[in-house]
């Protein structure tokens, strides 16, 4: 199924853009020489997005929101409804093709 690019969810925190990083997957081998050398394979880290419903005066809003962001003061403050919705979360992210 091809799916048009305009509707692909990004994998990106909406409030600190955080996104995959490109790791390694290195398999342990017992044995010394050069040539049996353990073999390193390329993956990558998602960052562990969750899905938070912040309720404004407009309404409800539904943010894909890291949890790591969701532990700092600023975000807190934001949902407690002591700070105002920045205008900058509420942009959809998107990779930039």
């Amino acid at each position: 199924m091809i799916f048009p690019r305009s509707n692909l969810m990004a994998k990106i925190c909406q409030v600190s853009g955080k996104q995959r990083n490109n790791a390694k997957h290195i398999r342990h081998r017992h044995s010394g020489q050069w040539k049996f050398r353990a073999p390193k394979k390329p993956r990558s880290q998602n960052p562990n997005l969750q899905i938070v419903t912040v309720q404004t005066p407009n309404g409800k809003v539904r943010l894909k929101v890291a949890t790591s962001v969701m532990k700092t003061q600023e975000f807190a403050s934001v949902v407690a409804g002591v700070r105002p919705l920045p205008k900058a979360w509420l942009k959809k992210p998107s990779y930039n093709i």
